[in-house]
């Protein structure tokens, strides 16, 4: 397990993770560590052409429960293993087939680097590994994007790389994807100012920045360049193969039009790819996290489960785990994994064909 502080504020963060233990011994989460495989998955199939990738008769197994509120999920392929968050318990965890489910990061998203609302979603949320196999974390509390330094013998430390938008603090980094050539694009909504008791959004002092932003981010420029704030409450964001097109989920909390977005890169028009506002009627769940297959199919968390959406913006085929807040494939594309709400706090995965 890394025990990461910012260079800084090293008495701080001891009595921050001391509280943090005594908070995990108190409530004693336990994860599974056996496979369990759950009858009857429903996997509805509307295009014939999907069933090279997806098997009807796969069974979803259960990899892990009584995860607080997983989210972020990515593959990483140095330790074959699974990395997401539990947002709520400020901890990345990771998953792999000898140990289950154990702690890796404590604190992840809320490290005391940044002012932040108090009883809101202060934990990391979105991860993605870079082409070195860094760690790149969004982190709500802290208010930044960080990568996770390692180095050999020594514990790790997040080193900040950005957590402004011209001399303004960002609101609470969402989630991320890193494209080819290493530019890293994100999403900025105002989660870290929503009040979890009054399940409301907070009009905070502390917030800089009147606008929730689509932005673009060069490791080695350090330039950021904001996309797009026309996206009401940018969430989950993911890259096409091609590298041309940015999809973007719109969660469609505030003006009730859930869609997901597709964003030209060359030329930043942007236009609906799928409209939710019809599914969101009569099915649970909301369009959080995205991921894009090699085959270009669009993987996206929605209502009733796991939408699956061709690059024409057709819906083809639908996985109901339930509520579920985002997905992740492994590096060879074999197994499909999918982190499930609040209400659904499981850690799921699906064979591929």
């Amino acid at each position: 397990m890394n025990r990461c502080e910012h260079h800084g504020n090293f008495s701080f963060l001891k009595i921050h993770m001391k509280k943090i233990t005594l908070l995990l011994l108190s409530i004693n989460i336990f994860c599974c560590k056996t496979l369990e495989k759950t009858p009857n998955p429903k996997i509805e199939i509307y295009d014939d052409n999907i069933k090279s990738l997806i098997d009807i008769t796969a069974k979803i197994e259960i990899l892990g429960d009584s995860i607080s509120l997983p989210e972020g999920p990515v593959w990483d392929e140095r330790n074959k293993a699974l990395l997401f968050v539990d947002i709520l318990k400020n901890k990345v965890l990771k998953w792999d087939e000898t140990n289950g489910i154990s702690d890796y990061i404590i604190p992840a998203g809320n490290t005391g680097y940044a002012p932040n609302l108090e009883g809101s979603i202060l934990g990391a949320n979105g991860l993605a590994i870079n082409s070195d196999g860094e760690l790149i974390l969004c982190q709500h509390g802290d208010r930044r994007l960080s990568i996770l330094r390692q180095l050999d013998g020594t514990e790790g430390y997040f080193e900040t790389l950005v957590d402004n938008y011209q001399g303004s603090r960002l609101n609470s980094p969402n989630d991320l994807t890193i494209a080819k050539d290493g530019t890293v694009f994100f999403t900025d909504p105002p989660f870290g100012f929503f009040d979890l008791k009054n399940f409301k959004f907070v009009d905070s002092e502390m917030r800089e920045l009147d606008f929730n932003g689509v932005y673009r981010f060069s490791p080695n420029s350090k330039e950021l360049s904001l996309i797009t704030s026309e996206i009401d409450l940018p969430n989950g964001v993911a890259i096409s193969p091609d590298q041309k097109t940015l999809y973007v989920n719109k969660m469609g909390m505030l003006d009730k039009q859930p869609k997901v977005m597709k964003i030209n890169l060359d030329t930043q028009e942007i236009e609906t790819f799928f409209d939710g506002k019809e599914i969101s009627q009569k099915l649970d769940g909301s369009f959080d996290g995205i991921k894009v297959h090699s085959s270009g199919l669009v993987f996206s968390s929605g209502p009733g489960g796991l939408l699956i959406i061709s690059p024409k913006g057709k819906l083809m085929g639908k996985i109901d785990f339930g509520h579920i807040t985002n997905c992740a494939f492994d590096s060879e594309e074999d197994y499909l994994y999918a982190t499930g709400f609040v209400s659904n706090p499981k850690l799921f995965r699906i064979k591929l064909k």
